[in-house]
């Protein structure tokens, strides 16, 4: 009996231990504590969990001493392990039909699946070599079972060293390869939001004249950096532009420190990040690091319209280029602003210059004019001519998972799920509102806004029925979404024409039913990481 235990045992824990893994794997591998955070927050599953209930069992065996008992109990655990393992497949099924991203089985987590079975086979060896009996070899393997997503945690703990001598001999070739190449005009982009956006229309304006390489996706870490510099840039760039990410104040210096870039771009200052940064002058100051790790002769580009990098005091003496649309004192602005379903149209000023330049771009939103303006700011100062400029805003591609516009089945969907933040979604409201037909938002709300996400996500349920005329709305997750909702009745939005799912796949069925006489537009406001998941 002892071995069938053993067996359905060990088939638990490899299950347990690829949910655990997968969780460290979203969770960044506990950067900032996020790991433990997603513990906390799941105390069922990943500490309180039923398993100790066979090991409770088992300790009992181990008391009484009594043969029947035993085989008894034994019985009965593996019948509990038997529908724990049904339980929690079922679950993982049902919640892989939700994710996103499967656990990838990297370098790092093939280390980590290592140092994993050397933490489990310890104890296990030292029961089978010193004779102890089966039922305290069957009850250390409960054991490890009940604390597997801390035997994770544990593993990762210990790989840390191993990670950092990964981490040196990437960094070190890195640095080699840009050294050698004294030509490379680099450019770094941070900001709370449109970070991507931002590297992408820089990319496509300077690209017309230049060999510019931008980071891919959101390899925007030490990590993503490296893998661009490495694998990615070749002696034929002209530019490298690196967009910069953080999660706390000292992250964009450390990024600034491994590329040394000479020009910067800071989109703008809000509350991303509020819950790891602390509070909202480390944000500022956090973002303003790139700037301040420009050389003297280096250029940084701002916008004037951000309270937040105006009131900054600078502590270094770069050149500044400044950026505005309500701000006329700027070295480059965008007027008489016209948005559609199809794109925008604006006026261009550039300082110095008495001319009005018309501008026409695919891409939809006031913040996506904001980061056209800084790309102009930045090809004016490399040379470009503005025929060219203009000729290359017109052929800027629209960016994937950031109000991309894109028909399916049988209606648009404005897909702006990569991120989410109060300035954004109320952008993304204001461009669903032009939209010429019925509208729907899709949303499971913000997150990562420390203390004030009730509030912001409160207020953006009020936003969406007071700008979007949307006609239905469709929540994400009950529990979550729950501030949104209250907003939504607060503000007058028709309860009935709320719809409440745990499932972001069902949303796509849902609109599909709504389908009237008129075009169906639906925006779809954020997709949240697996570990969000109800």
């Amino acid at each position: 009996m002892i071995y069938i235990f053993l067996i359905i045992g060990f088939l638990y824990l490899m299950i347990k231990n690829k949910k655990a893994l997968h969780m460290l794997q979203q969770n960044l591998y506990n950067e900032n504590n996020r790991y433990l955070k997603w513990m906390q927050k799941n105390k069922k599953e990943a500490i309180f969990c039923y398993d100790y209930v066979n090991m409770f069992l088992l300790l009992i065996a181990l008391i009484v001493k009594n043969t029947v008992f035993t085989n008894c109990l034994l019985v009965l655990t593996s019948v509990i392990y038997i529908i724990l393992m049904i339980t929690l497949l079922g679950d993982y099924q049902r919640e892989k039909k939700q994710m996103k991203h499967d656990l990838v089985i990297t370098a790092r987590v093939k280390r980590l699946i290592v140092t994993i079975s050397i933490l489990m086979l310890i104890p296990t060896l030292f029961v089978c070599f010193t004779n102890i009996n089966d039922l305290l070899f069957a009850f250390v393997i409960a054991l490890l079972i009940s604390l597997s997503y801390l035997v994770v945690l544990v593993a990762n703990l210990i790989n840390r060293p191993v990670e950092k001598c990964v981490y040196f001999y990437y960094l070190s070739k890195a640095n080699k390869k840009l050294k050698a190449m004294n030509h490379l005009k680099i450019i770094g982009i941070t900001g709370s939001y449109g970070k991507t956006s931002s590297k992408n229309i820089l990319s496509d304006i300077l690209n017309i004249k230049y060999n510019a390489l931008a980071t891919p996706r959101n390899l925007n870490t030490n990590y993503g950096l490296m893998i661009t510099i490495n694998n990615y840039l070749s002696k034929f760039d002209d530019i490298f532009i690196a967009e910069m990410g953080a999660y706390k104040k000292g992250e964009i210096k450390s990024l600034c420190n491994m590329v040394h870039p000479q020009y910067g771009i800071l989109t703008t200052i809000g509350t991303a990040h509020l819950e790891t940064f602390g509070s909202e002058k480390n944000i500022q100051e956090g973002k303003f690091e790139l700037i301040e790790s420009l050389p003297e002769d280096g250029i940084g580009v701002l916008n004037k319209d951000d309270p937040k990098q105006v009131s900054y005091k600078l502590k270094n003496h770069c050149r500044i280029l400044w950026i505005g649309i309500d701000q006329e004192d700027v070295d480059v602005r965008a007027c008489n602003i016209v948005g559609t379903n199809k794109g925008c149209k604006f006026d261009v000023m550039f300082k110095g210059d008495p001319k009005k330049y018309a501008f026409e771009t695919k891409l939809l939103g006031r913040h996506n004019v904001y980061n056209i303006l800084s790309a102009l700011a930045l090809g004016r100062a490399f040379g470009i001519s503005i025929d060219n400029l203009m000729k290359a805003v017109k052929q800027v591609r629209p960016i994937e998972h950031r109000l991309e516009l894109k028909k399916i089945g049988n209606f648009y969907q404005i897909d702006d799920a990569y991120n989410s933040n109060p300035v954004g979604a109320k952008n993304a409201l204001e461009v669903l509102s032009m939209m010429n037909g019925d509208k729907v938002v899709v949303t499971p709300g913000m997150i990562e806004l420390g203390p004030k996400e009730e509030e912001y996500n409160r207020e953006f349920g009020k936003q969406i029925s007071a700008i979007s005329k949307a006609k239905y709305v469709i929540l994400i997750g009950k529990k979550r979404t729950k501030p949104i909702y209250e907003g939504l009745l607060l503000n007058g939005f028709k309860e009935e024409n709320v719809i409440l799912t745990n499932d972001v796949k069902e949303a796509y069925t849902i609109i599909n039913g709504l389908k009237g006489k008129k075009d169906l537009y639906a925006l779809f406001e954020n997709d949240l990481p697996d570990t969000y998941n109800e």
